[in-house]
């Protein structure tokens, strides 16, 4: 019935659809296996992408060729640049995407991806030949379906329970069935498997808000775009709103705490410690008064709204009355309270940095199978998984982003070398070369290497390079025009800053923080032209402009990049024994003996290992 595929991916999430459109668009014969075809890449939590680090991922999966920009600009109903009173660095996009459209979009973009095959069914076991190399999978409907590879995302599926109070079912979210025995197999396999837990909060009827007592929160008077294509712009938005916990919600709250899953032991696994429940906030913030909700959307078409911040496993009568002590939720009807699911989840550290498993050769891992949180951060494994999957079946070199590359090189990194205890969530803070991981230089920096690769398409490339050339011819006209005291000191007057005395180059007036490529182009006739001649728009405004202004940050950066870089080009052996090295400490020989790093300068970043275990393997391997 079914003939031999290249790629299999189990599971059509986040990770599972980026991970089969990676694998398909690149030439495999490719396999999407879901339990249900109408929640493709459904939105299970807030209907949002993107936001601080997590913006940054959603760019570079589309820099990559990745499917989630041009999804999220379809289904848009809000955008936001966050963090735009700090610098370029912070400057994070975020969009409230309708949920309906996003999954339908998705489906949509996947139907029409060559070389991709689906199959609604559950993957119970796989088949594993010699008990290390994997050769296929069996399902619930009694298929046995071959492949040379196979990318396992079951998201909160594997063994998923969920938590309302006292009650209990399984699932791996509202409404759909766990996944059952893979978990069990790997383990019988020598697999590390754990438990984590994650939440959804309730689901309100808008026509039961009150708005006028809250805060109303736009989108940005000109929207952008998360994909560098610029292929869907939105005309209108819909607003977001904010409202506060109070005193007497927390102590409705606390109520609910004796049947709280979570505080009576009920759940085991590790809940994220940034994206905490209320009722968890509470424990933890007691001296907090209030905590702030954000009141979002669900779509253009639709009165549900998703209270963000208000995430519960509290006995739902509980999270009802509570809600509504809140300001706005007075009256409030909700369609379905929040709840916890517990899953399992598999040490990331068993993997190789292209997330095939080290024990099982053709197996690959991908999104909260690993211990992350997040839609982003699942997105962007199963787009590496589907891209390694493809370049390993055609004997082709493994392809692994650097940590001063991107934001995906740092996840990935991150996860296999520390590992996880807790559900992994991208921050800015995680990567070392902020200045250089940039937003809006995403293109710039991987689609390049995408297109080499025969995922990014030539238009992508060409988008690109043009991009890069108006950017230069930008910078070396700002670098060479000057302008005269006469024609700039009234506004500098203006932005409070010091007049100019002497004529000065535009580049070293842009130096100043006041000044903003906008008033020069206000102010200089000569600028104003070299733009509209050379159509330039807001996009590449702001690049010249991030690049001259950041130009010391920019280079010291990218020296440090570069230092730090030749530790990661000093190979070690993956049979490397080092119990049998006894300058190193104890520590040091036991999780490098696990871990196995590939380089000198993946080694350094597994915590617990010293300065002076590095200094002795370099020693070892110089002599």
């Amino acid at each position: 019935m079914f003939e031999l595929y290249d790629v299999i991916v189990v599971g059509a999430g986040h990770s599972g659809s980026e991970a089969a459109a990676a694998a398909a668009n690149m030439g495999s014969k490719t396999l999407l296996i879901t339990m249900n075809m109408n929640a493709i890449a459904q939105m299970s939590c807030n209907p949002a992408m993107g936001g601080i680090a997590k913006g940054q991922i959603v760019r570079e999966i589309d820099a990559l060729g990745g499917y989630s920009g041009l999804v999220t600009d379809q289904s848009m109903i809000q955008f936001r640049m966050l963090n735009k009173s700090k610098g370029p660095a912070m400057w994070s996009p975020r969009a409230q995407s309708d949920r309906v459209l996003f999954s339908l979009a998705w489906r949509r973009m996947l139907e029409e991806t060559q070389n991709l095959d689906f199959w609604q069914d559950m993957v119970t076991e796989l088949i594993v030949e010699d008990g290390k190399r994997l050769v296929g999978v069996k399902t619930g409907m009694g298929q046995k379906i071959y492949s040379k590879t196979v990318i396992l995302t079951n998201g909160t599926f594997l063994n998923g329970k969920i938590h309302i109070g006292t009650k209990q079912f399984g699932g791996g979210r509202m409404g759909d069935k766990a996944s059952t025995g893979l978990t069990e197999q790997l383990v019988a396999l020598g697999f590390q498997s754990s438990r984590m837990k994650t939440g959804t909060p309730v689901r309100v009827d808008g026509r039961t808000i009150d708005f006028s007592k809250m805060e109303e929160q736009k989108g940005d008077e000109i929207p952008g775009n998360f994909s560098f294509l610029k292929k869907h712009k939105i005309n209108k938005q819909r607003s977001c709103w904010i409202t506060y916990t109070s005193p007497d919600v927390h102590e409705i709250l606390k109520l609910g705490f004796e049947e709280s899953p979570m505080f009576s032991g009920r759940i085991e696994g590790t809940g994220p410690r940034y994206c905490p429940s209320i009722e968890d906030k509470i424990e933890r913030f007691s001296d907090k008064n209030q905590h702030q909700l954000f009141v979002e959307p669900e779509g253009w078409d639709t009165v549900e709204f998703y209270v963000n911040g208000f995430s519960s496993s509290l006995p739902d009568h509980i999270q009802l009355q509570a809600l509504r002590k809140i300001s706005g939720f007075e009256n409030a009807k909700i369609f379905r309270p929040g709840y916890a699911i517990e899953y399992d989840y598999f040490q990331p550290t068993q993997l190789r940095q292209t997330l095939e498993t080290k024990s099982i050769e053709n197996l690959y891992f991908a999104g909260q199978i690993n211990g992350t949180t997040g839609y982003e951060e699942a997105a962007a494994q199963g787009l590496m998984a589907g891209i390694n999957a493809h370049l390993k079946i055609h004997d082709k070199s493994e392809f692994v982003l650097k940590r001063q590359e991107s934001y995906i090189g740092v996840l990935i990194d991150d996860l296999v070398t520390k590992g996880v205890d807790e559900p992994y969530r991208m921050f800015t803070s995680r990567a070392e070369y902020r200045i250089l991981l940039r937003q809006d230089n995403a293109d710039v920096r991987l689609t390049a290497k995408s297109f080499e690769l025969g995922l990014a398409t030539k238009e992508r490339f060409e988008i690109m390079k043009k991009k890069q050339a108006k950017v230069q011819n930008l910078l070396r006209f700002i670098k060479s025009e000057s302008i005269l005291p006469i024609e700039v000191n009234e506004i500098l007057e203006q932005l409070e800053t010091s007049t100019l005395s002497q004529k000065t180059k535009l580049s070293n007036l842009l130096l100043r923080p006041q000044v903003g490529i906008d008033k020069l182009i206000e102010t200089k006739e000569s600028l104003r032209n070299f733009i509209s001649e050379n159509a330039m728009d807001d996009e590449i405004l702001e690049e010249a402009e991030i690049l001259i202004k950041y130009e010391g940050y920019i280079e010291k950066e990218n020296e440090l990049a570069l230092k730090m870089n030749k530790f990661d080009e000093i190979p070690l052996k993956e049979d490397f024994d080092y119990h049998g090295l006894e300058s190193l400490s104890f520590e040091a020989r036991e999780k490098l003996s696990k871990i196995k790093p590939k380089t000198i300068g993946q080694a350094s970043r597994i915590s617990g290992i010293s300065p002076s275990d590095i200094n002795v393997l370099i020693v070892y391997i110089s002599s």
